[in-house]
């Protein structure tokens, strides 16, 4: 029997999926974040969260650790260059993919593997392919500098408010509270201090988001105001990726994925805002982003 390894390597967790040739899947694993892999303990956690996933994958599937795949696709966030060398030395494989976790998802996203995929779970993207194999990207580019309506950004945009509020010069924001509560912070400027820590990474961060959202479902304004502008900021990213590639009036398939829209409000404001546009159809993903590698897997050649 021919093997074949998807894996997922997100910023909060790393999927493995281990599949037959027929696609029927075998076993599935979790390990992880493996993000970034520059600094020797950005490997360090790549190496172990991908070796913990596809050893959990290769036990529920009744596999030595050890076996060979006949092919193997792994989509990375943060990019594929700095992580096939790290890869290579993990396991066996007669053929090997690397590429980014958007390639993954929106392979898995749509029967055709065509349309566009909008994903916000720590960061934010949106990636898109048509009819005639042409691809366009929008966002990706990191905490720092973008990931605009991911939850590391609702919680940011929450402690901001927070300090706001603070200071004297925000509106009044249940927010406050619910962060020194989840920090267990004095104010909201240790929680600021806190956030800088070791003990606290952007994974961990990014948790705290449902906070902001059970803030807006009790009536607390500002936390609305948060979730309203990051369904905006992803609906523009979906519009921005459908202008590059279809024309206004063209059928699109426009899928969301990512533990930010577990939020029905921004879920509910992303897709009126989205189905604006005629010809769009906005709903969930077909399959997930680690079968969607092991779709690849399969197909690739």
């Amino acid at each position: 029997m021919k093997l074949f390894l998807g894996v997922d390597g997100g910023q909060s967790t790393t999927i493995a999926v281990i599949g037959d040739e027929t696609g029927r899947v075998l076993g599935v694993g979790q390990g992880g974040p493996c993000d970034h892999a520059a600094a020797s303990e950005g490997r360090a956690r790549l190496e172990r969260a991908v070796t913990e996933s596809v050893s959990a994958a290769c036990a529920q599937a009744g596999l030595d650790a050890s076996v060979e795949f006949e092919s193997a696709c792994f989509g990375m966030s943060g990019g594929p260059d700095d992580k096939r060398e790290i890869l290579a030395r993990l396991l066996r494989a007669k053929r090997w993919l690397v590429t980014t976790d958007a390639d993954i998802a929106l392979a898995g996203a749509t029967a055709t593997g065509q349309g566009i995929l909008v994903i916000a779970g720590t960061g934010s993207i949106a990636i898109a392919r048509n009819s005639e194999g042409k691809r366009a990207r929008v966002g990706g580019w990191g905490y720092i500098f973008g990931d605009e309506a991911g939850a590391f950004d609702i919680v940011r945009q929450a402690l901001r408010a927070a300090l706001r509020m603070e200071e004297g010069w925000g509106p009044v924001t249940v927010l406050s509270q619910v962060l020194l509560e989840a920090a267990a912070a004095r104010d909201a400027n240790e929680v600021l201090h806190r956030f800088y820590e070791p003990d606290w990474p952007r994974d961990r961060v990014a948790s705290l988001a449902p906070l902001v959202d059970e803030a807006a479902g009790g009536g607390d304004r500002v936390a609305l105001e948060i979730l309203n502008a990051a369904a905006q900021q992803l609906a523009s990213l979906a519009g921005s990726v459908r202008q590059q590639l279809w024309k206004p009036d063209e059928a699109v398939d426009v899928v969301y994925s990512g533990g930010v829209f577990r939020s029905q409000r921004l879920l509910e404001r992303f897709r009126l805002l989205v189905e604006l546009e005629p010809g769009t159809r906005c709903g969930p993903p077909l399959h997930t982003a680690a079968e969607g590698a092991l779709l690849t897997a399969l197909t690739w050649r």
